[in-house]
This record gives structure tokens, C-alpha cells and sequence, in this order.
């Protein structure tokens, strides 16, 4: 039995951005092997989609910011001009359209978009910007990003821009650091609940998920964070965090990242299934059976090794099943939750 799954969150059109190949889109189409999504297994696994992540990273001058173990990297890298983020985000927008018209998958802007694909067996992808160093503070590239099709964002990365301040690469430490939204941050909160662009929280600091908590009319979303208090590191969402999460009736990816789930905060390979199962209840025991589903951040980060890439999702779907978890609840953990929210807060 292959349980379909929508994923929160990947960087894989970051990757084919960055790939040395010149046919990009048919790296992604065919597959060699590389990196953990490719179409090939994506249908072996039972992918539905996912949302596709435009990550603008920082510039290469600037990488010593955020070198070594990420889990204890001490600093933020530096803002990236907008220039910088547009011209990235153009190039993974522009492989992702390419790969549209291959029909390899179905930019999505919908519920009944994602439904839709998944009948006609192609790849669901939401446009997402991981971190909004692409828009400016007056929105005409939100217009223009809205007319491509873009329909969630990150308002940070792990790094501050014009709009919020996102949490160090730290283990051990509580996302509380650094100031809120700015006024144009929080005028991007209204922005997005009003075009019907999902805010996702993830990476932002603790004052800035507050200004969004107060300030948005729609569910709370982190697309691909973990649980603080099993993994202290300052990515993951505190007790009060997932409170609020809940009573707005909102949702959590659980990202693979190993850092992110080990409670020692080590990138390691060798991190286990049951790490990953005990986030997941700590998740459903924190948001209930509605408020949880996956955001693996594959070709983002390091995942465990049992999982290897997007084909091992199936093995953390039925370790939820040996678990007790019903057929029910895994169904909604792995696909249904994100079509609702889809549905909820972007249509």
C-alpha cells in the first residue's frame, strides 16, 4: 500500500539551479541519483507534491557567516540585496515553468489545482520564496511574483531583510533573538492575507512570529520546523509557539533535517526513525490530529540516513503505523492536513 504525501517544504530547484548540467530540467526528469528529489522517485514514493522552494543563498563571498556545523553556527550571514534575490529566484522560477511545460509537473495555486494534478498523475508544485529579499517594500514584485503563480512565503531565512530578522543556525539557544517585523514586514503579513499567500514562519525569530500571530487573519504555518523541547536548537518551535499555533487552528511540517531533530543538535546520518516518530508525537499531542504534517527540506539539509531520500518517506509513514497511528491519521499527517490548509489560507 503507497500512502500519497505532500511535502512542506524542498530545495530542489535550488539544487538543479546550482547543478553544473546544462539540460537542468532534464537532470530533474530523468534523474541520476543525485540529491534526494528527482521525478523518477518522486512517483516511486508516492509524492504528490510539495511546495517548491525559490531560496535565494547567500553569496558566496558571504558563505564563511554560516560555515562549519550549521547546529552551531554563532552568526546570521548578511542581508542579500534584492538584485541578488531576484536574479536567483528568477533562475529557479524559470526551471520550474520549463519543467511545467515538459509536463513533468503542474504549478498549483489551489486545492483544486493540487486535486487536480494528482488525477492527471503529474507533480503538484506550490510556489514558494524561502526568505522575501526578492520583494521590495513597495510590493511591485509581490504583484508581479503573485502573477507567476507564488502563493506562500517565508518572511525570513536565517538572516534579517527589510521585512524580519530569522534565527541563528544555534543549538541550545531559544528563538526569542532579535527584534520583531518592521512596518514593512508587517504591512507584508496584510499583503499576503489579502492576495491569499500562506505566510510560512519558519527560520523567523521569536518577536517576529508574534507580530505575525497578532497581526494575521489566517492559520499559523511553519512548513518545516521541529519541537524545541526535543531538539533545543533555535529553528524549532517552543511550547508557547505551538500553542499559539494550535488555537489559530494551524499547522507544522516536520523537517528531516538531523540537526533539527537529534537533541544533541548534531548533523549525523545515523539519527534514527524513532526520532523522527517522536517529534511527530509531540506534534500531534501539541496541535492535534489536524495541525500536523511533513516538511522534509530535501536538498536543503541532511536527513537520516534511513530515510536516504524522497523514496524512504514511505518507511516513516509506516513506522506511524506500527506506532498505533490509524491509517486514518497518517493519511492526514502525510496528505490531507496540507490540502486543507492549502484550501484555508491560499484557496
Amino acid at each position: 500500500m503507497t500512502i500519497p504525501f505532500f511535502d512542506g517544504h524542498n530545495d530542489t530547484l535550488l539544487r538543479l539551479l546550482d547543478a553544473p548540467a546544462v539540460d537542468k530540467e532534464k537532470l530533474f526528469v530523468e534523474g541520476d541519483g543525485t540529491g534526494h528529489i528527482d521525478l523518477p522517485r518522486a512517483k516511486a514514493s508516492g509524492m504528490a507534491g510539495g511546495f517548491f522552494a525559490m531560496f535565494p543563498p547567500p553569496l558566496k563571498s558571504n558563505l564563511a557567516a554560516v560555515s562549519g556545523s550549521p547546529s552551531l553556527s554563532p552568526n546570521l550571514p548578511p542581508e542579500l540585496a534584492i538584485a541578488d534575490a531576484l536574479a536567483s529566484t528568477n533562475g529557479m522560477a524559470s526551471i520550474m515553468f520549463r519543467l511545467e511545460r515538459q509536463g513533468a509537473l503542474a504549478v498549483c495555486t489551489s486545492a483544486a489545482d493540487i486535486r487536480a494534478a494528482m488525477q492527471q498523475q503529474k507533480l503538484a508544485a506550490i510556489f514558494h520564496i524561502e526568505g522575501a529579499e526578492a520583494i521590495d517594500t513597495d510590493f511591485r514584485s509581490l504583484d508581479v511574483l503573485y502573477a507567476a503563480g507564488l502563493r506562500s512565503i517565508g518572511i525570513t531565512w536565517s538572516r534579517a531583510n527589510a521585512f524580519g530578522t530569522g534565527v541563528p543556525f544555534r543549538h541550545n539557544v531559544d528563538p526569542d533573538i532579535g527584534p520583531g517585523l518592521s512596518d514593512a514586514g508587517k504591512e507584508l503579513v496584510r499583503a499576503c492575507n489579502q492576495l491569499g499567500v500562506m505566510i510560512d514562519l519558519s527560520h523567523l525569530n521569536a518577536a517576529g512570529f508574534r507580530d505575525v500571530a497578532a497581526i494575521s487573519s489566517d492559520p499559523l504555518v511553519a512548513t518545516h520546523s521541529n519541537v524545541h523541547a526535543i531538539c533545543p536548537h533555535a529553528r524549532n518551535l517552543t511550547d508557547w509557539q505551538l500553542s499559539a499555533i494550535r488555537e489559530s487552528k494551524g499547522m507544522v511540517g516536520l523537517n528531516f533535517a538531523t540537526g533539527f531533530l537529534r537533541p544533541d543538535g548534531q548533523f549525523k546520518a545515523d539519527t534514527e526513525l524513532e526520532l523522527m516518530v517522536r517529534h511527530l508525537d509531540a506534534l500531534v499531542e501539541a496541535l492535534g490530529e489536524d495541525g500536523v504534517a511533513l516538511g522534509s527540506d530535501f536538498d536543503g539539509a541532511q536527513v537520516p540516513a534511513v530515510i536516504g531520500d524522497v523514496t524512504g518517506v514511505p518507511k516513516l509513514l509506516q513506522a506511524l503505523l506500527d506506532r498505533g497511528y490509524g491509517e486514518e491519521l497518517v493519511r492526514k499527517i502525510a496528505l490531507e492536513n496540507w490540502l486543507a490548509m492549502v484550501e484555508r489560507t491560499i484557496g
